[in-house]
């Protein structure tokens, strides 16, 4: 099961991220723990100075933009 961070203060982006980090979840049939983090000093231990950014398994893999779905398909997949 893949661990999936969505790092963000809880602005309109890092909402509009999450929700499509879910939807690829939903679509691909890939089962993931998701865990928002809008704590400052954790999102700056992972080195983000720009959100939302999205933590698959530990390793940043999107920072300082919304993905597409198609993205983060191939990502997850």
């Amino acid at each position: 099961m893949k661990n999936i961070k969505i790092l963000g203060p809880g602005c309109p982006k890092c909402k509009r991220t999450e929700a499509l980090v879910l939807k690829a979840l939903e679509e691909l049939g890939v089962e993931a723990k998701v865990e928002k983090v809008e704590d400052m000093q954790q999102i700056l231990a992972y080195n983000i100075l720009s959100t939302p950014a999205v933590v698959i398994d530990e390793e940043v893999r999107i920072k300082g933009r919304i993905p597409s779905l198609e993205e983060l398909k191939a990502i997850l997949n």
